[in-house]
C-alpha cells in the first residue's frame, strides 16, 4: 500500500510539473508576441491551435489543472463588419451635417442683422431729408453704402455655406440608405432624425431672414418715393428762385 501511494504521489507531482512547465511556455509565448507586434496570420492560427490542443491534453492528463480556461477568439463575420462600417459612416456624416448646419445658421443670422441695420439707416436717412446740411447727408449716405456692401457680403456667405450644407444633407441621406441596406437600422433611423432636425433649424432662421428681406424691400420703395418727392421739391424751389421778381408781382 505504501508503495502504491508513493507511485500515485509521484505521478501526480509529475503531472503538476508538466502543467507548470506548460503554463510557463504560454507566458513566454505571450511576451514574445506582445513585443514583436502583430504576427503573420498563419502563425497566429497555428499558435492558437497549439494552445487549444495542448489545453485539452492538459485537462485530460491532470485532474489538478482541469480548471485552467482556454478561450478561442472567434473571427467577425462580413455582415457584422459591414454594419460596423456603416455605423461609422453615419457618425461621420452626422458630424459633418451638424457643423455645416451651425455655420449656415450663424451666417443667416448675421445676414439678417445686417439687413435690419441697413433698414434702420435708410429710415434715418429719409427722416433727415431737407433737415441736414449737404455734408451731413453725404456722411449718412456713405454709411448706407458701406452697410449695403456688408449685406451683400453676408448674403454671399450664406450662399456658400448653404451649398456645403446641401451637400452634407445628400451625403447623410445616402449614408442612411446604406446603413439600412446593411442591416444597421438603428444608425439609419438616427441619421434620418438628424436630417429632420437640421432642416427644421435652418428653416426657422430662414423665416427670419425672409422677413428681414421683405422689410428691406418695403423700405426701398419708401426710399424711392421719398427721394422722388424730395427731388421734386428741390426742383420747384429752384424754379421759383429763377423766376424774376417782376413776374411774381400781381398786376
Amino acid at each position: 500500500m505504501c508503495l502504491g501511494k508513493a507511485l500515485l504521489w509521484r505521478t501526480n507531482m509529475a503531472a503538476l510539473g508538466r502543467g507548470t512547465a506548460f503554463l510557463r511556455f504560454l507566458r513566454n509565448n505571450a511576451r514574445i508576441l506582445s513585443r514583436s507586434g502583430k504576427p503573420a496570420g498563419h502563425k497566429v492560427g497555428r499558435w492558437r491551435n497549439t494552445v487549444c490542443t495542448s489545453g485539452a491534453a492538459l485537462v485530460v492528463g491532470s485532474g489538478l489543472l482541469c480548471a485552467v480556461p482556454f478561450t478561442q477568439v472567434q473571427s467577425l463575420s462580413h455582415e457584422s463588419l459591414i454594419r460596423r462600417a456603416a455605423s461609422l459612416v453615419t457618425d461621420s456624416s452626422s458630424t459633418f451635417l451638424s457643423q455645416t448646419t451651425l455655420a449656415l445658421i450663424d451666417a443667416i443670422t448675421e445676414y439678417s442683422k445686417a439687413v435690419h441695420t441697413l433698414i434702420a439707416l435708410q429710415k434715418r436717412y429719409l427722416a433727415s431729408l431737407g433737415k441736414l446740411s449737404q455734408a451731413e447727408e453725404d456722411s449718412i449716405w456713405q454709411v448706407m453704402l458701406g452697410q449695403r456692401a456688408e449685406v451683400n457680403d453676408r448674403q454671399e456667405e450664406c450662399k456658400r455655406f448653404e451649398s456645403v450644407w446641401v451637400s452634407a444633407l445628400k451625403l447623410c441621406e445616402t449614408s442612411a440608405e446604406a446603413a439600412y441596406a446593411s442591416g444597421a437600422e438603428h444608425a439609419s433611423i438616427t441619421m434620418q432624425n438628424n436630417i429632420q432636425v437640421a432642416r427644421s433649424q435652418v428653416g426657422e432662421v430662414e423665416k427670419v431672414s425672409k422677413d428681414a428681406e421683405k422689410k428691406l424691400a418695403e423700405a426701398k420703395v419708401l426710399e424711392v418715393e421719398a427721394m422722388t418727392q424730395h427731388a421734386a421739391t428741390l426742383e420747384k424751389s429752384n424754379n421759383e428762385e429763377d423766376v424774376p421778381e417782376a413776374y411774381l408781382r400781381e398786376d
